[in-house]
C-alpha cells in the first residue's frame, strides 16, 4: 500500500507521550518560530560523543544532532544501506543547521539578559497538561519515557520561551497590508486557495525488499519496464494491475479509491497529482518499490473567491514575511559570528 506508514504497535500511552510533547512546542512558540524548535525526544543508543560545531566558542555535539533526528528513525530505516546513509547525512546537516541557529539565538538571549519567571514556566506546564487532559503523573511518565526529568523539561521550556522572546523582539512584521499586496499574493499563490481536492489513483506495484541488492533492484525495475511497455502498446492498465501488481489493490485492478492531499507517500502523490485523468505515469520509486500510476478521477480543487479567503490570505502573507525576516535575521547573526563546522 502507498499510504503513509503508521506505527500500529504504538499503544495509547505512547500516543499520549507524543501528543504531550507536541503540545509543549505548540504552546511555547507561535508563527514561524516552529522551524527552529529542536525535538524533546532522546536517543535510544548514543554513539561516542564528539564536537561537530563550535559557535562563538560554544560547542554542539554529535549527540545533540542525533537527538534531533532520532524521531525520524523509522523514515531513515527505509530503503537500502546507500539510501539510508544519504538520508542520515542530509538530515544530520539540516539538524546541525537548526542547532547552530538555536545556539545563536540562545547567545542573543544571554546578551539581552532575558529571564523567565518560574511562574511562567509552571503556567506553561499547566497549559500543556490541560490541553492533553493529562495529570501530573501522566506528564512525568511521558517525560521519563523520553529520558527527561521534570526539572530538565522545565529548563527546555525556559530555553524555548527565551528563544521565542528573542525572535519576537528582533523580527518585526508590518501588520497593515494593502489590498494590492494581498491580491498579488493571492494570484501568485492561487493553488493554495481552492476547494478541498481529492483524487483517485490506480497503480501497479513491484515491491523492492528493504535489503535488496543493487542487482535485485535492477531486475525488479526491468519487470516494471516490461509491463510499462505492454501498457504503452495498448494493454489495459487494470488488467495489467490484476496480473502483475504486488499490492492488495490488484484485486480491484489497482484502484486505490479517493484520497486527499497528504495522505499518500510524497513521491507517489506528487506524480499522481501531476497526471491528467486517464494518463499513466512513468516509473515512480517509493519506499515500497516501483510503481506505475494511472489517475482515474479528480474532484474539487476549484478556486475560492478572494473576498471569501481574504483573512486567510492576510495570515499567510504575514507568515511569509515573518519567515523571510527571520531568515534575514539569522543570516545577519551568522555573518557576525565565528562558526566552525566539524561534521
Amino acid at each position: 500500500m502507498v499510504q503513509k506508514s503508521k506505527r500500529e504497535s504504538k499503544d495509547k500511552s505512547q500516543q499520549k507521550v507524543a501528543k504531550i510533547m507536541k503540545s509543549a512546542t505548540r504552546i511555547i512558540f507561535t508563527i514561524g518560530a516552529l522551524s527552529f524548535m529542536s525535538s524533546f525526544f532522546s536517543l535510544s543508543g548514543a554513539a561516542v560523543d564528539r564536537i561537530v560545531a563550535i559557535v562563538n566558542q560554544e560547542i554542539i555535539t554529535l549527540s545533540e544532532v542525533e537527538k534531533m533526528i532520532n524521531p525520524l528513525k523509522a523514515e531513515i530505516d527505509q530503503g537500502n544501506p546507500l539510501e539510508r546513509r544519504g538520508r542520515i547525512n542530509e538530515l544530520s546537516r539540516m539538524a546541525l543547521e537548526k542547532l547552530i541557529e538555536e545556539k545563536l539565538i540562545d547567545q542573543e538571549g544571554k546578551k539581552a539578559g532575558i529571564k523567565v519567571a518560574a511562574k511562567e514556566i509552571e503556567g506553561t506546564i499547566e497549559e500543556i497538561k490541560r490541553r492533553n487532559s493529562a495529570s501530573q503523573e501522566e506528564l512525568e511518565r511521558a517525560l521519563a519515557r523520553d529520558g527527561l526529568t521534570l526539572e530538565t523539561f522545565k529548563k527546555e521550556i525556559e530555553k524555548k520561551i527565551i528563544r521565542s522572546r528573542v525572535i519576537q523582539y528582533a523580527v518585526k512584521v508590518e501588520p497593515n497590508v494593502g489590498e494590492k499586496e494581498l491580491r498579488d499574493f493571492y494570484l501568485k499563490s492561487s493553488d493554495h486557495y481552492r476547494t478541498e481536492e481529492s483524487y483517485r489513483p490506480s497503480h501497479i506495484l513491484f515491491k523492492v525488499p528493504q535489503k535488496a541488492t543493487p542487482e535485485e533492484v535492477r531486475e525488479i525495475r526491468a519487470k516494471c519496464q516490461k509491463v510499462q511497455a505492454k501498457i504503452k502498446a495498448g494493454e489495459d492498465f487494470g488488467e495489467m494491475a490484476l496480473i502483475y501488481s504486488e499490492d492488495t489493490s490488484s484485486r480491484d485492478k489497482g484502484d486505490l479509491g479517493f484520497f486527499k492531499k497528504g495522505e499518500l507517500l510524497p513521491a507517489f502523490e506528487k506524480e499522481a497529482l501531476g497526471l491528467k485523468v486517464g494518463e499513466v505515469s512513468g516509473i515512480v520509486r517509493t519506499e515500497n518499490g516501483f510503481h506505475l500510476i494511472k489517475l482515474l478521477d479528480r474532484r474539487g480543487g476549484h478556486p475560492l473567491p478572494f473576498e471569501e479567503v481574504k483573512e486567510k490570505i492576510k495570515q499567510d502573507y504575514l507568515e511569509r514575511e515573518f519567515e523571510k525576516n527571520l531568515k534575514q535575521y539569522l543570516e545577519t547573526l551568522k555573518a557576525k559570528s565565528i562558526i566552525e563546522i566539524k561534521l
